[in-house]
């Protein structure tokens, strides 16, 4: 027993060494790659972002609640990143001061462009089924996240579902800055003050007012399901819409069930509403074929429709599944093939080859 504790130590002590030995080999490239990114070097430059580019687009659409405004407000703060390089004075670390101008711009951009929103924010559910909805292109809709949250100390799934990225778009923009920096990314009541250019009182405050809100507007977590049961689940949807099969459908639905479907205003509530919608509309408009997604860190179902036998299923909906105590509890179908490019999908697919 002594020996293998021995073994252990020595292992230990072996690893934490080429740990430090690693890290301090990683602090030197990062140093050289800043001295020279800060003399105009930009391969350097592209050296020193790339590993925090996809957790700082998904910080940009957290803020934003759009992949494309997530894709333009990163672009634009790199562009500031570059530009101002010769101000990073190395108080804090990088990727601080990377956070600290991506979020400065995406308040810029939210100030533009104002707080985007789900149909269930604006109206109170549709009491009889609308067959010809016609998109509200006036409205800034909240749009679906390709894939998981590729960080977050705080409920690390959470921090890209529907309901919270949602929830951030009641906020004001400081607020909802300064409650995705310290929950979501685990930065200091000071250092967000610094970051955001006010007191730490101010952070303490509008951190405060933000959880209320988000936790009015955030129902309480279910209990993540085993990834085979939700492979089940959303197996079973898709064949119930390509087979037409409305009791299939029913048997995997909430009673308080609701259906939305940016662009379109209308939504649905409750399973006899939603299955009077879904007979009138999604089982009678044509052949339908699913390919499984991630979305938000929800399961989800990327929807292709064929209204003519000769023609190829063309990109319909990104449908997002909300699954509660093994049922779907909501199904908020994203219209519109531009929602397809950011999960890497094709317009058209075949049902013979996905």
């Amino acid at each position: 027993m002594g020996v293998a504790i021995l073994s252990s130590v020595r292992h230990a002590v072996g690893d934490g060494g080429r740990e430090a030995e690693s890290s301090l080999v990683t602090e030197v490239a990062v140093d050289t790659d800043l001295n020279q990114a800060r003399a105009g070097d930009e391969a350097a430059f592209t050296r020193l972002v790339q590993p925090l580019r996809r957790e700082l687009h998904a910080h940009c659409y957290r803020m934003l609640g759009s992949t494309y405004d997530a894709d333009d407000a990163l672009q634009d703060a790199l562009i500031r990143a570059w530009r101002g390089l010769s101000r990073f004075e190395g108080r804090s670390s990088l990727r601080s001061w990377l956070y600290t101008v991506a979020t400065r711009t995406c308040l810029d951009t939210a100030e533009k462009r104002g707080k985007r929103a789900l149909p269930v924010d604006l109206s109170p559910a549709s009491d009889q089924v609308t067959v010809h909805d016609t998109p509200l292109t006036e409205i800034a809709w909240l749009g679906p996240y390709p894939g998981e949250a590729p960080e977050a100390h705080y409920e690390q799934r959470e921090a890209v579902e529907l309901a919270f990225v949602a929830a951030l778009q009641h906020l004001p923009g400081n607020q909802r800055a300064a409650l995705l920096l310290f929950e979501v990314l685990g930065f200091t009541a000071a250092e967000i003050a610094e970051m955001m250019d006010t007191s730490t009182t101010s952070v303490n405050s509008a951190l405060a007012r933000a959880r209320r809100l988000v936790a009015e507007k955030v129902p309480a977590s279910a209990a993540q399901r085993p990834a085979e049961e939700t492979r089940e689940i959303v197996a079973k949807y898709a064949k119930a819409l390509e087979q037409g099969d409305a009791a299939a459908l029913v048997a995997l639905l909430t009673e308080d069930v609701t259906w939305s479907m940016p662009p379109m205003g209308h939504w649905y509530r409750g399973v006899d509403q939603v299955m009077d919608f879904v007979a009138k509309v999604p089982l009678t408009c044509g052949s339908w074929h699913h390919v499984p997604v991630t979305a938000n860190a929800q399961p989800a179902v990327a929807s292709y429709l064929s209204t003519d036998p000769s023609e190829p299923h063309r990109a319909w909906s990104i449908n997002v599944l909300t699954i509660r105590e093994g049922r779907i509890a909501e199904v908020t179908a994203f219209i519109g093939e531009e929602h397809f490019a950011p999960f890497g999908l094709p317009v058209t697919a075949s049902p013979l080859n996905g």
